[in-house]
């Protein structure tokens, strides 16, 4: 397989510039302008920060990196909030030549040892609690067991003994000596960023990227919605992960726009935020949506500003889509993509407004996506397969785990995403559910689970719903559908009727109703289906 880069260059998905290039810009062009605003929930003070600023707290932090003997190539742990340290510190690390390991709020001692160890990451830079978890304290935990571990650093106050404070070793007044930075800064095309994938099944793997792979995703979904400097990002998902950090954070920077966040989701906080710092903007996962959705219809703010409201990481019901246009007044666009390449597909202004319900989007410039069949040849129009993609954001391999990477790549270089998928009949994909999590129903059929489930969840009794295959001697597959009632729960007839009403052929009915209070979810809001499996498959016996 020949290597594709120079026509990634050639098309400029890639490029010779970093995204300290783009603070320098910025800085120079409007050093008075907000590169960041970040709300603290629980003293209520938001942090602005001017690209000026920001580019001070960078230097600052570089220097205070090398003070505590981080080197080219080591990683530096990060567990934050979303927090104003978290962008400084990034870019410090690509100042220095480090890179950085974020770690999802979710994650415990556990999953730290895990990542820390793989990493042999240097620092681990936290708070004193994300919570009611003593993150600090885990902190130092590990850095009694992992070698390389030398520092445990808190951000906001004061952390266990022996811990170190960010603002006094790492945000220093003092100006450094511009020696102790020179030939150190990475290029576009080094290793620089770790992600963790949510680890719902088996070990998490670590997808490495480079600053030129980020930057191909934002250029194409920028180009997808036309954004430019007037950007003001908001997101509710965690800067501890692809569409915190890069999505809202790094496209800011690299447009020249602003990004706003919080410490602790709340949606009323979020509304507030949108409507005083006039957000252009907004990126959340379907769960998200809904809150922000039923908080706007409780107390409506005015948001003459908001006018690109997305969703992704699991398909958004059509219901979904007419709720939060109706309260928030904004057009809604769905997108989909992974750890491993960012945003990919998605919905586009050209679209019928009601095609974000329907489908999860056309391919960005510089990616490829097709759907295949078990041998990886094209399925016929309308079939689910298997999703597969190739190009300039794929990432550059898991970290240490090169032969895990290397059974999801095809020889023609398609990465296997694990995602269903069919045409949607228009242009672009619509996810069908994960390859791992199929249904065969009645024997023989594949059940088309995201459309089913986005058809129930119209059902005015339905708050959130999950279809599950539970073993069956006599269907192969029993289909239970998981739901969260919204008042009266309905009944397993309720759906049946509804379903055939909706003219759903019969062998796709479920014919097993489990009710409970919340779905279980990973951090970036995809149901835990493994989780439901195996609690009612256990039930069943």
């Amino acid at each position: 397989m020949s290597d594709p880069s120079q026509e990634y260059r050639r098309n400029g998905w890639w490029r010779s510039e970093t995204f300290l290039d783009d603070l320098r810009r910025n800085t120079v062009a409007f050093p008075d302008k907000s590169a960041l605003i970040s709300r603290r929930v629980a003293d209520g003070v938001t942090d602005v920060v001017t690209y000026a600023e920001l580019d001070r707290m960078t230097d600052r932090i570089a220097h205070g990196l090398v003070r505590l003997g981080v080197r080219p190539g080591d990683f530096i742990a990060i567990q934050l909030p979303n927090r104003r340290e978290t962008l400084p510190l990034t870019l410090a690390c690509m100042r220095i030549g480090a890179r950085i390991a974020p770690q999802m709020p979710i994650y415990r001692h556990r999953e730290l040892d895990f990542m820390i160890r793989l990493t042999e990451a240097k620092l681990f830079v936290t708070t004193s609690r994300i919570g009611h978890v003593d993150t600090a304290e885990t902190g130092m935990t590990l850095a009694r067991e992992i070698p390389s571990l030398e520092h445990v650093i808190v951000v906001g106050g004061d952390g266990p003994p022996g811990s170190l404070n960010f603002d006094e070793h790492l945000l220093v007044p003092e100006p450094g000596d511009p020696a102790d930075l020179e030939g150190r800064e990475l290029g576009p095309d080094d290793p620089f960023l770790i992600l963790f994938t949510s680890g719902t099944t088996g070990e998490p793997k670590g997808a490495l990227h480079s600053q030129n792979t980020l930057y191909a995703d934002i250029k194409g979904y920028g180009e997808a919605f036309g954004l430019d400097d007037d950007l003001v990002i908001m997101t509710a998902q965690t800067s501890m992960h692809y569409v915190g950090l890069v999505m809202a954070y790094l496209t800011a920077l690299t447009l020249g726009g602003t990004a706003v966040t919080a410490d602790a989701w709340d949606a009323g906080v979020y509304l507030d935020l949108m409507s005083d710092h006039d957000v252009t903007m907004y990126y959340g996962s379907p769960p998200f949506a809904r809150e922000i959705s039923e908080e706007q219809a409780a107390r409506p703010r005015e948001l003459p500003a908001l006018s690109i409201f997305v969703s992704g990481s699991a398909p958004v019901p059509p219901h979904l889509v007419e709720r939060v246009t109706e309260t928030l007044g904004v057009r809604v666009y769905a997108l989909w993509g992974m750890t491993e390449n960012g945003g990919v597909t998605m919905t586009r202004p050209q679209d019928p407004p009601e095609r974000a319900g329907e489908s999860d989007g056309t391919v960005i410039s510089g990616m490829e996506v097709r759907i295949v069949d078990e041998d990886n040849k094209p399925v016929e129009t309308g079939e689910i397969g298997a999703l597969q993609v190739r190009g300039a954001a794929q990432c550059l391999g898991y970290y240490l785990r090169d032969e895990i990477y290397a059974k999801s790549i095809t020889p023609d270089g398609w990465f296997d995403t694990g995602d269903l998928a069919r045409d949607d009949g228009y242009g672009g994909v619509r996810i069908s559910g994960r390859t791992k999590d199929v249904i065969i129903a009645n024997m023989c059929l594949k059940l088309p689970v995201s459309d089913i489930e986005a058809l129930l969840g119209r059902h005015p009794a339905i708050r959130d719903i999950a279809l599950i295959g539970i073993p069956d001697p006599a269907l192969v597959e029993q289909v239970c559908a998981v739901v969260t009632p919204s008042g009266e729960p309905p009944t397993l007839e309720d759906l049946r009727t509804y379903l055939k009403d909706a003219g759903v052929n019969d062998w796709f009915w479920p014919e097993r109703l489990e009710l409970v209070e919340e779905m279980p979810r990973t951090v970036t809001g995809k149901i835990r289906k493994v989780e439901l499996r195996e609690r009612f498959g256990a039930a069943s016996g």
